[in-house]
């Protein structure tokens, strides 16, 4: 079984920039006791602060739909509106090298 890799970006509405990281920072401790979470890094573009992505690999595609239903994922969702300029983009990698 591949290892599935999400990139996740997150664009700030203005005036929003340090409630979204407050907000994307909290999900870090608790996905990161998830079962299959290989890692889950976010990161904030160093020419845009309201720039985040997150990085992130799970030990599979079952593993990373059951993060996607997780409490503190669920709680995010209906801040997405009011935080970001439009919902994330999200593209899911299999790594080949």
């Amino acid at each position: 079984m591949k290892n599935v890799t999400l990139i996740a970006l997150f664009q700030a509405k203005p005036g929003q920039e340090i409630e979204l990281r407050n907000a994307l920072t909290g999900l870090v401790a608790p996905t990161r006791q998830e079962a299959g979470c290989l890692n889950y890094d976010l990161h904030v573009s160093p020419e845009d602060p309201a720039k985040f992505l997150f990085h992130e690999n799970w030990t599979s595609k079952a593993l990373l739909d059951a993060h996607l239903q997780s409490a503190h994922i669920k709680a995010l969702l209906p801040r997405v509106e009011d935080l970001c300029v439009a919902f994330p983009e999200i593209t899911l990698w299999e790594q080949i090298a």
